[in-house]
């Protein structure tokens, strides 16, 4: 099994990062960046099986 990169969750860090600053509350937009990170991790290694 290939190691993950971490680049979906630098992706979703980022995109997490720009929702919070548009929406004046960075606690969650980063809470959300994760969460849209961890998933998209997990869903790229189901479809590599």
């Amino acid at each position: 099994m290939k190691k993950d990169d971490g680049s979906s969750l630098a992706i979703g860090l980022s995109l997490g990062l720009v929702f919070g600053l548009l929406m004046d509350n960075l606690a969650i937009g980063l809470a959300i960046g994760v969460a849209l990170g961890a998933s998209g991790t997990f869903a790229r290694r189901k479809n590599q099986k």
